[in-house]
């Protein structure tokens, strides 16, 4: 099964020598790598220019979302992955993942666990995620699927299915939510298959509080449930589905 990778980039040339490395380093026979860069004004031009393997597209955009649209139409690969330009893969992530899809047909999206770092690339923890749930997905107060691990089928996209370019910091949770109620399946795999960089100019970890209000806005818009209780006691319900699905998980974690 041919791979394709899509990384948006901007201004990320400490460390996306790193990402590019962590394709090639898999090894994988059917690799194909998109990336979208905005132009960027620091070192990325130069490391974009060693890499003769890649397919760059230097332009504007109109954001991280437009970027990753724009590579999700053009990968060519019966699997799609996305990578930011500050993280990496971790080896054999790729024959996991095409083994997987090719023994469950019936799965559109994967993903695995990951390893925290910092800048540095010191590894600060290791996350381990959970079985899908959609009930967590929508409730918990943070992302339970990492889009750093996070493989599609190319059949979402073929069946027009990209990211909403209105959101700029949630992007990934709402493409997520609405591919669950649509009817795609998710599934996860119990392997580290990346490392998600943590760091002071990374996006999630600068405008958290303008994340937090557009996960909120897709619930919302997603929701019929939560959509049909009146403002005032919204909240209320939404913070009782949040501990609960807290809760949850940590029952869940308690029998892994």
């Amino acid at each position: 099964m041919k791979i394709s990778i899509v990384t948006p980039s901007y201004n990320q040339g400490a460390f996306i020598a790193q990402a590019l490395d962590s394709v090639l380093a898999q090894g994988y026979p059917q690799i194909e790598h998109i990336v979208l860069d905005n132009c960027s004004t620091d070192g990325t031009a130069h490391v974009l220019a060693e890499q003769t393997h890649l397919k760059v597209i230097c332009e504007p955009d109109k954001g991280q979302s437009d970027a990753l649209n724009k590579g999700f139409k053009m990968a060519a690969g019966d699997i799609a992955g996305w990578l930011n330009a500050d993280d990496r893969y971790l080896p054999g992530c790729f024959e996991r993942v095409a083994q997987f899809f090719l023994q469950h047909p019936e799965v559109d999206v994967l993903y695995g666990d990951y390893r925290l770092i910092d800048a540095q690339g010191k590894v600060l923890r290791t996350k381990q995620e959970f079985p899908f749930d959609l009930f967590t997905l929508k409730y918990h107060h943070v992302l339970c699927i990492p889009s750093t691990t996070c493989f599609f089928r190319r059949r979402i996209f073929d069946q027009g299915n990209f990211l909403d370019e209105t959101y700029h910091y949630a992007m990934d949770y709402e493409f997520f939510l609405r591919l669950a109620l649509k009817g795609y399946h998710f599934a996860h795999i119990p392997v580290v298959m990346a490392d998600f960089r943590w760091h002071a100019d990374a996006k999630s970890s600068r405008q958290t509080g303008l994340q937090l209000q557009e996960r909120e806005q897709a619930l919302v818009t997603h929701d019929p449930f939560l959509r049909s209780i009146p403002g005032a006691h919204r909240t209320l319900v939404r913070t009782a589905f949040m501990l609960f699905s807290r809760f949850k998980r940590v029952v869940i974690r308690l029998f892994l």
